[in-house]
């Protein structure tokens, strides 16, 4: 399967503790103003990538115990920067995967020189951890079912192609997966028009439309695994509500009661600043935020084709396998 040797690499660089050097916190460029569209909004438009906040630890790691993002300096994000990417490299290159493949860490990313915007994403609660999951998603947790991801259901029993997550099966990554770093795959492409915003994921190549014309929201009864987006502009920035999620699109532990707020500030002519909070009483325990600079590549840069269903050998494998086992054990 296409996208399983990347993934299993991203969950190493976040286990590594990879950091983040750069900007910490971002604001507008003082003395810069967005461009405008012909309409007067502003101009989002272009092709982003997350490639450099690769490796960038979700919540905050231990050694920041007790500071805030905005307290750690960039000349001590840097030093960590390096001593982390020396860390990382030397820890992967030659490390066995499955297979037995050994491969030098150019062979998995171009580079490992990233240049993280962040010591971590979570930016609310400030003590940069997600908040305690309710004890009701905690029991959901206990039975796993089949989810974006494979990871939802590790072990089977796999009767058939509904038995493995959305994302093995090529259909989706989910939101906010789509947008986030997983080794490849870490484009998307932002188009307006007057009454609308779209997202392109290189990500298994999904379009996302957003309704800025005021519209009501979808009913109850109809679930989307994007869910149902709303957007509308404060100033400069672009606000995306969505709700109506399906519960095959967990994120987290999150139901399908889950309303996601995402907030596009452009805060200089390279960057974007992604700002997302996560609301479902029915999952954690209060709400909770997190934030990932995304940044504008130059007019070469477009989306790679995801060609997943063509390549998912992954997919059939594991159902070959299930009946190989069944016959084995005579059923």
């Amino acid at each position: 399967m296409r996208h399983t040797f990347p993934t299993v690499v991203f969950a190493l660089a976040v286990v590594l503790g990879l950091p983040a050097a750069g900007t910490l916190a971002q604001s507008p460029q003082s003395g810069w103003t967005p461009p405008r569209t012909p309409w007067g909004h502003p101009d989002l438009q272009g092709v982003y990538s997350n490639d450099e906040e690769t490796g960038t630890p979700f919540e905050r790691p231990a050694e920041f115990a007790g500071r805030r993002i905005e307290e750690i300096t960039p000349a001590e994000m840097r030093e960590i920067n390096r001593r982390r990417n020396e860390e990382f490299n030397e820890r992967v290159d030659g490390t066995e995967f499955a297979g037995g493949l050994r491969p030098p860490t150019h062979l998995i990313f171009d580079t490992f020189d990233r240049a993280n915007g962040r010591p971590w994403l979570v930016v609310d609660p400030p003590d940069g951890r997600v908040p305690p999951l309710t004890p009701e998603a905690q029991a959901r947790a206990r039975r796993p079912g089949g989810g974006v991801s494979s990871n939802a259901n590790p072990f089977g029993p796999f009767a058939g192609p509904e038995d493995l997550g959305l994302y093995d099966r090529c259909i989706t990554r989910g939101i906010p997966n789509s947008m986030m770093p997983a080794g490849y795959g870490s484009t998307y492409d932002i188009v307006q028009s007057p009454d609308y915003v779209a997202i392109r994921y290189e990500m298994v190549h999904e379009t996302r439309i957003i309704p800025l014309d005021g519209r009501p929201r979808l009913g109850p009864g109809i679930r989307l695994y994007l869910g149902d987006a709303r957007g509308r502009w404060e100033g400069d920035t672009l606000v995306v509500e969505t709700t109506n999620f399906t519960d095959e699109t967990s994120y987290r532990g999150s139901t399908r009661e889950l309303r996601m707020i995402e907030r596009f500030t452009p805060v200089s002519p390279d960057v974007l600043e992604w700002r997302v909070t996560f609301e479902d009483p029915q999952a954690w325990s209060r709400p909770w935020t997190f934030s990932m600079p995304l940044t504008r590549k130059d007019s070469s840069q477009q989306l790679f084709e995801y060609a997943c269903h063509e390549g998912n050998y992954g997919l059939k494998n594991m159902l070959t396998g299930a009946r190989a086992d069944e016959a084995a054990a005579g059923r």
